[in-house]
C-alpha cells in the first residue's frame, strides 16, 4: 500500500494535483483478492481517499485495513438479530444530522428523530445523540488549556495545544510526526470515545450489563473514526470490550436507506434516548462551531474569561493563507495575550507544523481537523460518486446546522451531575482515567518532516 504522502524512499509521489489526490486506494491486502467481498463492499462501495487519509504502511497497517472494512453495515444486520444476545446501542455524532437534513430537506431535529425511527426499525435497541460526550470533551479541553497557559514558563510542552478531536490528525500525528507534536496534543478524549466510555461504563452498569453485551455502533461523518474505534487504549482486556465495537458513516446508513428503498421522511419520529433510562431528549442542540463541535469557539472564550477576566460574546476570525487556516486574538492592554488559531486540512496542518519545527508557531491553541472545511465536511458523507465534495450539499448542510440552537457545554446539568455520580468530582482521578488519554511517543522517521501537501 503506498501513497504520494508516504515518507519511506521506494515510495514515488502519484499524485501532482488535487484532482488526481482524490484517486481511491485500495487497503485491503492482495492475498485477500480471491475473498467474498464484505457487505462493506456490496453496500458502500466506499474508499479511502489519499488526499485526506494517509492511508499507506507509515500510518495503518494490514490488519487494521482489515478490521477497517469489517466494520460495515453487515454487522449492524447482524448484531440487531436478537439470538446474538446483545443490546444493541447507536450513537450519532451531530456532524451527521445535517447530512440526513439536507438529503431528505428536513431539519436537523426532524431528521434526527426519524433516522432514530429508522434504526429502530432495523432492530436497535437503544440511539444516542454525542452531544453529552462532546460536552465533557470540550470542557476537559478547556480547563486542561488553562492549566497548560499557566504552567508554561514550568513546562517544556505546554503550549501550543492541540485539538484532540479528529482521528485522522492523531493518526498523522503519532505515526509521522510522533515527539515533535504528540506532547502538545490535548489528552482530553474525543467526543466518540467518551461516549464509549459512557455507553460500556455508565450506561452499562445502570442497565445491570457487563460492557461486552452492549454492541455499541456509532453513527459519524468519516472513515478515520473507523481507525479511532481499534485503539488499543480504548479497550477492556477485563471484557474482551472495545469502548465503540463499530463505526459506519453517514453514507452507510443512507446506502442501507436505499437498500430497503425507505425514504427518512416516511419514518415514524422517535426521539433520542438517554443515558439516564426513561427520560427521552427535548430538543436539539449543538455547539457553537462553525462545521465541527467548535473547540476553538469555548476554549478561546472560556480562557479569555478565566485568566484576563474578559467575556468575549462574538469571535471574529481573519483568513490567513486560505479559508481553512485562520486565527482568532484576544489583546488586552494593546497587547495580545491570546493567539488561536483553526487549521484544517493536511496542507494547513503541515505548514503549521513546519512553523512548531522551527520555532516559529506563535499560537495558544490550534484546532486542528484533517478535513479541509471540517467535520461537516467528512469524506464519509459529503463527497460524490467520483470522491469529489459536493460542495452543493455541503453549502444545504452548513444551513440547516446553522439553524440548530447552540448550548454551552457549562449549562448541561446532566454533565453535572455525571462528574459527581460518575466520576467522583471534577478533578478526581476517575476523570484522569475516563475522559483522557496518551498519545505516542516514538521518534519519527528523520525524513517525515519534508511531505509535500
Amino acid at each position: 500500500m503506498k501513497c504520494e504522502n508516504c515518507t519511506k524512499k521506494e515510495c514515488s509521489k502519484k499524485q501532482k494535483n488535487d484532482d488526481q489526490q482524490s484517486m481511491p486506494a485500495d487497503v485491503l491486502n492482495s492475498n485477500e483478492e480471491n475473498e467474498e467481498k464484505s457487505e462493506f463492499h456490496k453496500l458502500a462501495n466506499a474508499k479511502i481517499f489519499l488526499s485526506d487519509c494517509l492511508a499507506c504502511e507509515n500510518c495503518i497497517t494490514s490488519e487494521e485495513a482489515v478490521r477497517v472494512f469489517q466494520q460495515n453495515q453487515k454487522e449492524l444486520f447482524r448484531k440487531c438479530d436478537t439470538s446474538k444476545h446483545k443490546v444493541v446501542a447507536v450513537s450519532i455524532c451531530p456532524q451527521s444530522l445535517p447530512y440526513f437534513a439536507a438529503k431528505f430537506n428536513i431539519s436537523v431535529t426532524e431528521a434526527a428523530k426519524r433516522l432514530c425511527g429508522f434504526l429502530r426499525s432495523l432492530g436497535v435497541h437503544y440511539v444516542f445523540d454525542t452531544m453529552i460526550a462532546a460536552d465533557f470533551s470540550i470542557l476537559e479541553s478547556q480547563n486542561e488549556f488553562v492549566q497548560r497557559y499557566r504552567h508554561q514558563t514550568q513546562e517544556e510542552y505546554a503550549l501550543p495545544m492541540f485539538a484532540s478531536a479528529c482521528p485522522g490528525w492523531i493518526q498523522y500525528a503519532e505515526r509521522v510526526l510522533s515527539s515533535l507534536v504528540t506532547p502538545y496534543i490535548c489528552t482530553a478524549k474525543s467526543p466518540q470515545q467518551i461516549m464509549g466510555s459512557l455507553v460500556k461504563g455508565y450506561f452499562a452498569k445502570q442497565q445491570n450489563l457487563s460492557p461486552d453485551k452492549i454492541f455499541h455502533i456509532i453513527v459519524a461523518p468519516c472513515y478515520d473514526k473507523k481507525l479511532e474505534a481499534l485503539r488499543e487504549d480504548f479497550y477492556t482486556p477485563l471484557y474482551s470490550s472495545h469502548d465503540v465495537d463499530c463505526v459506519l458513516t453517514s453514507g452507510e446508513i443512507f446506502q442501507i436507506m436505499e437498500q430497503k428503498k425507505t425514504s427518512l421522511k416516511e419514518v415514524p419520529e422517535v426521539a433520542f434516548d438517554t443515558l439516564f433510562g426513561g427520560i427521552k431528549e427535548g430538543e436539539l442542540i449543538r455547539h457553537d462551531g462553525r462545521r465541527s463541535d467548535g473547540y476553538l469557539e469555548h476554549i478561546f472564550k472560556h480562557a479569555a474569561k478565566e485568566l484576563f477576566d474578559t467575556e468575549v460574546k462574538e469571535i471574529t476570525y481573519k483568513v490567513l493563507k486560505n479559508k481553512d487556516f485562520q486565527e482568532v486574538t484576544l489583546e488586552k492592554d494593546g497587547v495580545t495575550v491570546l493567539r488561536f488559531a483553526a487549521a484544517y486540512g493536511f496542507r494547513n496542518i503541515q505548514n503549521m507544523v513546519l512553523k512548531l519545527k522551527k520555532g516559529k508557531c506563535f499560537y495558544h491553541f490550534v484546532e486542528v481537523l484533517a478535513c479541509p472545511g471540517g467535520c461537516l465536511n467528512g469524506k464519509g458523507q459529503a463527497q460524490t460518486e467520483d470522491g469529489k465534495p459536493d460542495k452543493a450539499l455541503l453549502c444545504q448542510m452548513e444551513d440547516v446546522y446553522a439553524a440548530v440552537p447552540v448550548q454551552l457545554p457549562e449549562t448541561n446539568g446532566h454533565v453535572q451531575k455525571l462528574y459527581q455520580e460518575w466520576l467522583d468530582g471534577m478533578d478526581s482521578t476517575r476523570v484522569r482515567e475516563t475522559l483522557h488519554t496518551k498519545y505516542s511517543m516514538e521518534k519519527p522517521a528523520a525524513n517525515s518532516f519534508d511531505i509535500k501537501w
